[in-house]
């Protein structure tokens, strides 16, 4: 079993190859061919403390490959197990360590151990491309990131891939942390965004003004972006609220777009965002337009006008994990990254035993 840390996943994803496969992971989601069930959510004894294990049997790409599926990869079993300690990074830790493990897809032993954390924040910000490249209009130029995080980065790296940005506007709670991430973006756009302007606001409302695509990376309970901000035709990636209770969208914002999720049945036992204006009354079942899956399968519209307001509400996929996890492990081997460990002989444990007794 090859055991692949963060800094290694870090090197060996690039932005562009996990666009490629979010594409891949949400096609093969909407069509059907992954065996996945909804995560399963743990609590544990402190307050906001949960255990997420989220597993999944993704399909080889050999068993029938189209509608924009990238890259070659074995398939077979496997799971993502992510914490959320909110007293991590008081300790100097990260909130949501965890890990991505993968089973040979034929003999089902163990393959490799991945650091979740870092999969995670690429492969969310890729999807987050993925809707934005579909959803977002032709001539999207301006972005507005809410939140500072390493979910901010990360979409500041996607987003830019997918549109040619003349702005970006970087608002969070503490000021200074939004003018540090301006700061840093130059390092996190491609060489040809050198004429980008990029700037820390002290004001969400600032930030979202006249914006083409709203990034909500928050980790927020009440919603942080309000429908009087919104113009016409932007697109909102809507990524921080993955619990029933929380959201970062109002109502009323919520009402007036058009939405599109990752898979209706998360958005419909997790997205608070949805879910807080269903239990008012505002919305039904059916104001979920579809899954982006179905828009790349041609089965259901992205946007309809360039006055439209679309949502994407992203939940995140187990077959995210798997798909980034087998194209990290691919490339690690293709590099020789990582460290091979052997938890079982060859033979099982009669094998062990034998060997142990010789």
């Amino acid at each position: 079993m090859l055991v692949i840390d963060a800094a290694a996943v870090r090197t060996l994803y690039p932005m562009t190859e996990a666009i490629a496969d979010m594409r891949t992971a949400f096609t093969l989601y909407s069509s059907g061919r992954v065996r996945q069930p909804q995560r399963c959510m743990t609590p544990g004894a402190a307050e906001g403390e949960v255990l997420a294990t989220m597993p999944a049997y993704v399909p080889s790409i050999a068993d029938g490959a189209g509608n924009g599926e990238a890259g070659a990869y074995g398939g077979g079993f496997g799971v993502k197990i992510i914490a959320v300690q909110p007293g991590n990074p008081a300790r100097g830790l990260d909130p949501h360590p965890g890990v991505v493990l993968l089973l040979d897809p034929v003999t089902c032993v163990p393959l490799a151990l991945l650091d979740a954390t870092s999969i995670t924040e690429i492969r969310t910000a890729a999807a987050s491309a993925v809707a934005t490249d579909l959803l977002a209009r032709k001539d999207a130029e301006v972005l507005a990131v809410l939140g500072t995080g390493a979910q901010a980065r990360e979409h500041i790296r996607a987003i830019s891939r997918v549109r040619p940005l003349r702005e970006i506007r970087v608002w969070g709670r503490t000021p200074v942390r939004a003018r540090t991430l301006a700061d840093e973006c130059a390092s996190l756009l491609p060489t040809s965004s050198d004429r980008t302007t990029v700037f820390g606001v002290t004001r969400a409302a600032e930030a979202v003004a006249g914006a083409d695509v709203i990034c909500t990376v928050t980790a927020a309970v009440e919603p942080v972006l309000d429908s009087a901000w919104v113009g016409p035709g932007t697109h909102i990636n809507a990524v921080g609220a993955v619990f029933p209770g929380r959201r970062e969208l109002t109502g009323d914002l919520v009402a007036r777009s058009a939405v599109l999720t990752d898979s209706r049945e998360s958005a419909l036992t997790e997205a608070g965002d949805l879910l807080v204006p269903m239990r008012e009354g505002r919305l039904t079942v059916g104001h979920i337009r579809g899954e982006i899956g179905e828009v790349l399968l041609g089965t259901c519209a992205g946007r309809t006008s360039d006055d439209e307001i679309t949502v994407f509400e992203s939940l995140g996929l187990a077959v995210q994990d798997v798909i980034s996890a087998h194209s990290v492990h691919r490339r690690a081997v293709g590099e020789g990254t990582g460290i091979d460990i052997t938890l079982s002989a060859p033979g099982g444990t009669a094998a062990l035993r034998q060997g142990i007794q010789a």
